[in-house]
């Protein structure tokens, strides 16, 4: 008995050691300290005594004397990891540097530092940035009618182009110095996301690509001073408009693999023999192409002749192509999901471009996948994550004050659990959504190249996004379900793919990318182990491996001793920055840092370089770390807006729902790798309890669900960052108003139920009760002024659109009935035409005008809420029924 307990006393002495990362030479001593204890003091035969200190005295020689262990055991181990090591493509190693490591690192490493991510500064704006805000984004969201861009025009007004031209949006990331604002990360996201919520995907896309991946931002990074001079200036003011073609239809997410190709040769450029190359390329999916007067073009370049050098393949080069270039054919537009945003193909054949046109000069020739890949992560981290978050936030505004608004059987469809629940969702999620974009975009600005936290904010952001538009259209029903200039809802539902398509589909972001870089980028190290084996000199590189492959035993036993400790207490011994409610989200995501730490390198120790044609283990791996991420955003935010006890039930929420996801990934993979009997044993270090994290629960979906039904705080928090529209023209300034009155007359409409179920009340319509009740002296006539208020204001909210036959026939603008363009076809005739002349040919075929039915509707409403009446085309309408 005096045996087993001194040998729980070493198990439980070796696992508090790991636990805490001791170093190895104090362990050492530790437990030599511990084993002369034993020696002195207790009551042990002596064979076992004799036994321990055989045991001990190997492994301390093998693990603390250098040249032992190298012979003994890095040595074999770094001819092992040779000889299982995949082979890396240029390519493959350009996306794994590019970039920096940042608070991701500290997820997978185990044990993040929650006092680090608390020292972050909170995302500000200067007083420079948040008047534009306040200025000429507010003004442009005021010019934005998304029935008109979508429906009519497939186009945004020319007048809204003009804008945007003379309020430099297209130069956000251009320095001062060149005529740019020179916005920070958090700005820019913060114009994107509010653009979106006013204008949609049209709108903000338009506004994005000239400030993420494309000319402006490579030329700032890598362009030659002459390159900078010329084109920075005008692309600020929008004299020149930007695009860039990566995507092929031969490889859209493999973009490394693309056909298009370059020849070195020479040529005639205006007028003069020059060195340059020609091109031959193929590209879609080209946002701005439409418009666009110069093209950012990445192609492999060739020099068959040795015109530069000895290597004829180069690789992938980016260079700038003037649009009105021979040979180049521009102008045609796909037509993305019922969103008109300009997109389409580029085409060239044999078009000859001096070697000054690549970016950066001739010296950069070759170089231009690195170069996307170290840019690549920025824009990606803020363009698509602040779009898709400023409809997420729109549309949880509206679902919340609609269910409010919205009465079936006499109550607020916004009180029945079943609605409850989508909204809880919808709510969370939002919340969620803007914590990611603005963590994302934090790390822009502290210097970072975030490659693995982009692409996790760009893949779950614009995911929630979709998930938030499919419960928004539930919750509204038909009322969504009717388009027109009434319907708020179903435009995002419908583009929302696009952006969990584009700038690499979602699908392989999230089996390749998340886990498939986080893996070795993220991994204390793993990429020191790798740079070790691939070292031509190989005693330097048994040398670093040795370091390295020590520094990842020990993290092995640490994640291990930390899984199973964290998972025996219920995380309860983990640290956390503070002591409140959300201390117990702190404990539980280190405990879940170091599962999935400890599961990393197992599945890379048993599935080598397979695992990474292992997409779906790779993916649920990736799904934990992003998950962390996530949860680190949103515990930030609420640290940073001082932890306000309204918005607990937000947090709380979607801190559940990512604990029960980590849990059910970490379940997958368990259950998907091999040797079994090693994963029976690896289960119960990783959940000796089992599984305990619970989704929440109906008590926190109702918390949510009001929250988003009332105007306080928290919802002016989380609706801060959208446009917010008051004007009646507008749907969502009626749906502000009208949910104002309701909560103005809730008392009011309370007492005329109660009289009615008690009979003193006898119309059956809602509408006629109200005078009825007047004329009883049952409420004064301002009451009554409130109440009908209030009930002409619900009444235009629950309207939904309708129109004639013919109408329907005649609204479909000239775009989208014309015949789709053969690839390879001649442009599309307007792409020379002013944007002037477009737009007036636009007004002159479009044949649908206004109803009378609804100028009628318009006049009610703001006669309801005392205003004057805006100018706003819409169709005709009909209310659904009033008394239902």
């Amino acid at each position: 008995m005096s045996t087993l307990l001194w040998l729980l006393a070493f198990i439980a002495v070796g696992t508090a050691l790991a636990y805490r990362g001791t170093s190895l030479r104090t362990s050492t001593a530790v437990i030599g300290g511990l084993l002369l204890v034993l020696s002195l003091l207790g009551d042990v035969a002596w064979g076992w005594l004799l036994a321990f200190w055989l045991v001990f005295a190997g492994v301390a020689a093998v693990l603390n004397v250098e040249a032992l262990r190298k012979s003994l055991l890095t040595a074999p181990a770094f001819k092992f990891f040779k000889s299982v090591l995949p082979e890396m493509s240029d390519t493959e190693r350009a996306a794994l540097e590019a970039g920096t490591v940042w608070w991701e690192g500290d997820l997978f490493s185990g044990r993040p530092d929650w006092r680090r991510l608390g020292a972050l500064p909170k995302p500000r704006l200067s007083d420079e940035e948040q008047a534009f805000l306040d200025g000429p984004v507010e003004q442009l969201c005021g010019m934005l009618d998304d029935w008109e861009i979508v429906h009519e025009q497939a186009d945004l007004p020319a007048a809204a182009w003009e804008f945007i031209k003379k309020n430099k949006f297209f130069g956000m990331i251009i320095p001062k110095r060149y005529g740019g604002l020179e916005f920070s990360a958090v700005a820019h996201s913060a114009v994107l996301t509010k653009i979106a919520s006013a204008g949609g995907t049209t709108a903000s896309s338009i506004v994005a690509v000239p400030n993420s991946l494309g000319p402006a931002e490579l030329l700032l990074h890598y362009g030659t001073d002459e390159q900078k001079d010329y084109y920075l200036p005008r692309l600020a003011v929008g004299d020149e408009i930007p695009c860039f073609g990566l995507t092929s239809p031969y490889a859209g997410s493999d973009a490394g693999s693309i056909p298009d190709m370059g020849v070195v040769c020479e040529g005639t450029w205006k007028g003069k023999k020059t060195l340059g190359m020609r091109l031959t390329f193929d590209k879609r999916y080209i946002t701005l192409a439409p418009v666009a007067t110069v093209i950012g073009l990445a192609f492999k370049l060739y020099d068959p002749d040795h015109l530069l050098g000895d290597q004829e393949d180069l690789g992938i080069t980016c260079a700038l192509v003037p649009h009105d270039t021979k040979g180049v054919e521009i102008g045609n537009r796909h037509y993305p999901l019922s969103a008109p945003f300009m997109n389409g193909p580029i085409r060239g054949k044999d078009v000859f471009v001096p070697l000054d046109t690549i970016i950066g000069g001739r010296e950069n020739a070759g170089r231009g996948w690195r170069m996307l890949m170290e840019v690549l992560s920025v824009g990606r981290g803020i363009s698509l994550p602040s779009g898709s978050t400023g409809g997420a936030l729109q549309a949880a505004y509206a679902t919340g004050a609609y269910a409010r608004v919205r009465k079936q059987f006499n109550v607020s469809i916004g009180e029945f659990e079943g609605i409850q629940e989508a909204m809880a969702r919808i709510g969370a999620q939002a919340y969620a959504c803007n914590a990611v974009r603005q963590l994302s975009a934090l790390a822009v600005d502290l210097g970072e190249k975030p490659s693995v936290p982009s692409a996790i904010a760009k893949m779950h952001v614009t995911d929630l996004a979709r998930r938030i538009a499919v419960d928004a259209m539930d919750v509204h029903s038909g009322k969504a379900v009717c388009i027109g200039p009434r319907n708020i809802i179903a435009s995002g539902y419908q583009s929302a793919p696009v952006a969990t398509t584009v700038e690499g589909a979602n699908i392989l972001t999230r089996s390749m990318m998340i886990f498939g870089q986080g893996a070795i980028r993220c991994h204390p190290f793993v990429l020191s182990e790798m740079d070790a084996v691939n070292d031509d000199d190989a005693a330097r590189g048994l040398d670093n491996f040795d370091q390295a492959f020590m520094g990842h035993m020990g993290h092995i036993a640490s994640a291990k001793a930390r899984s199973l400790v964290l998972g025996l207490t219920g995380s309860q011994v983990a640290s956390a920055p503070d002591s409140g409610p959300t201390a117990i989200y702190y404990k539980r995501l280190a405990r879940y840092s170091a599962n999935l730490a400890l599961l990393s390198d197992v599945a890379m120790a048993l599935l080598g370089g397979s695992l990474k044609f292992r997409e779906g283990i790779s993916a649920r791996l990736g799904d934990v770390l992003s998950a962390l991420f996530i949860g680190s955003a949103v515990l930030k935010q609420y640290q940073d807006e001082g932890r306000p006890e309204e918005d607990l039930p937000l947090v709380q929420w979607m801190l559940d729902d990512l604990c029960h996801s980590i849990e059910d990934r970490l379940d997958g993979v368990l259950n998907h790798l091999p040797m079994r009997p090693l994963m029976w044993g690896l289960r119960l270090v990783i959940f000796p309890l089992g599984r305990r994290a619970r989704a929440a629960d109906d008590g926190t979906n109702a918390k949510v669900a009001r929250l988003m039904m009332e105007p306080g705080a928290a919802m002016q928090r989380l609706a801060a960052a959208v446009y917010q529209p008051t004007d009646v023209a507008h749907p969502l300034g009626v749906l502000r108003q009208a949910h104002a009155a309701v909560l103005e007359t809730e008392s009011l409409e309370t007492k005329l139920v109660k009289a009615f179920k008690k009979g003193e009340l006898k119309h059956p319509h809602p509408r006629e009760r109200i005078d009825e009740a007047e004329q009883s002296g049952l409420i004064s006539a301002e009451e009554a002024t409130a109440l009908r208020k209030a009930w002409e204001l619900v009444a235009e909210v629950v309207r939904v659109d309708e129109f004639t036959t013919d109408e329907m026939a005649a609204g479909r603008s000239e775009f989208a009935r014309s015949n789709p363009h053969e690839p390879g076809s001649k442009p599309a005739p307007n792409r020379k035409r002013t944007r002037a002349k477009a737009a007036s040919s636009k007004s002159k075929t479009s044949t649908r005008k206004p109803a009378a039915s609804a100028s009628r509707t318009k006049a009610t409403a703001a006669k309801a809420s005392g205003t004057k009446p805006a100018s706003r085309k819409s169709a005709k309408a009909t209310p659904e029924s009033e008394t239902s």
